[in-house]
C-alpha cells in the first residue's frame, strides 16, 4: 500500500520503520519539515515530505500527532480526497499532561470522534493503547501463544478491515471494538490502554470499561502540566 504518515515522534517513527519493512511505500511529515526527516528517510527508505504532501495519493494516511496539535494542521488537507480514502488516528488525549482542556472531549465526545470532525474525513482508530516499543518490538506471526491483541474502532467496515489486516501484519491480533462512537474503550485509563492483553483479554478489558473518565484523565483549571508532573 501507499501509506502517508503524519507525525514522526515515537508511534509514528515505530509505524514508519515496521511498515517500510514490511514492503509498504511510505511518505512521513511531522510539523518541521522534510529536512528533518532525513535520518529516518535515510534509515528506512520512506520519502520525507509536508503533510500536505502526505495526503495526495495515499492508500491509507495515518495521523499520529498531539491532540491539540491537530486543529494546526494545513486547512483542507483531505478535501477533495476520495471517500474511500482511509485515515487512522492514533492520538489520545492528555488534558492534565500536554492538551490542555479540549471542551468537548471532556463534554463526552470521543477522542477520535472529536478528531474526525477536525480533519472533516472519517477517521478509523487503531495503534493508540500501546506502547511505542512493543509495536516495535512484540510482533508475532498469527497463531503466536500470547499474541498481544489491539483494538480497533470505526463506522466504515471495509476501512476497518483494512486497517484490521495492517494489525495482522504488523504481528498483533485485531479486535473489533465497534463503531467509532465506542473508541472510548480503548482511550487512556481504559482496561484495555497500554495492557498488552491477547485477544480475549482485550475482548474482556473492552466490555469492563467505564464510560466516565476517571479524574487524573480530565482537565484541570491548571492543565496542562507536563507528563512528568500533570497539573
Amino acid at each position: 500500500m501507499k501509506i502517508g504518515i503524519i507525525g514522526a515522534g515515537n508511534i509514528g517513527s515505530t509505524l514508519t520503520r515496521r511498515l517500510t519493512a514490511l514492503g509498504h511505500e511510505v511518505a512521513v511529515a511531522n510539523s518541521r519539515g522534510p529536512q528533518t526527516l532525513a535520518g529516518l528517510a535515510a534509515e528506512t527508505g520512506a520519502r520525507a515530505v509536508s503533510a500536505s504532501e502526505a495526503v495526495p495519493g495515499a492508500d491509507l494516511v495515518i495521523v499520529t500527532i498531539p491532540e491539540i496539535r491537530v486543529p494546526s494542521l494545513p486547512p483542507g488537507l483531505f478535501q477533495g480526497m476520495p471517500d474511500n480514502l482511509i485515515v487512522v488516528d492514533t492520538g489520545n488525549y492528555y488534558p492534565r499532561q500536554r492538551d490542555g482542556r479540549i471542551r468537548e472531549i471532556e463534554a463526552g465526545l470521543p477522542e477520535s470522534r472529536w478528531v474526525e470532525r477536525q480533519l472533516g474525513h472519517p477517521v478509523i482508530k487503531a495503534f493508540n493503547n500501546i506502547y511505542a516499543q512493543h509495536l516495535a518490538e512484540k510482533g508475532l506471526p498469527a497463531d503466536s501463544p500470547g499474541r498481544i491483541a489491539l483494538p480497533v474502532a470505526g463506522d466504515d467496515a471495509r476501512a476497518k478491515r483494512v486497517v484490521m489486516g495492517l494489525v495482522d501484519e504488523l504481528g498483533f491480533d485485531p479486535v473489533d471494538t465497534g463503531d467509532l462512537n465506542e473508541s472510548w474503550r480503548q482511550q487512556p485509563g481504559s482496561p484495555v490502554y497500554t495492557a498488552d492483553k491477547d485477544a480475549e483479554g482485550v475482548k474482556q478489558a473492552l466490555a469492563d470499561a467505564v464510560r466516565q473518565r476517571a479524574p487524573e484523565w480530565q482537565a484541570t483549571p491548571d492543565s496542562p502540566g507536563t507528563f512528568e508532573a500533570p497539573a
